[in-house]
């Protein structure tokens, strides 16, 4: 029979997902491609991290402190 391992989240991939959702919702793209895409290694505290989270670029001017 097979022991199976619980495994968390870290706060840090827990973020990467959130970042891939809103990146997701705000250009109206599939997100299934970019969490396939993600590449998970375990912390000292055995939680998933994420090793090439999204990157998330904003544009020059859009501070809606300037409008």
């Amino acid at each position: 029979m097979t022991t199976m391992k619980n495994i968390n989240l870290s706060d840090q991939a827990l973020g990467a997902v959130m970042m891939a959702l809103q990146n997701s919702l705000m250009t109206q793209t599939d997100i299934v491609p970019v969490l396939k895409g993600f590449n998970f290694v375990f912390d000292e505290n055995e939680d998933l991290i994420v090793t090439n989270p999204p990157i998330m670029r904003a544009n020059e001017g859009s501070d809606p402190e300037s409008d």
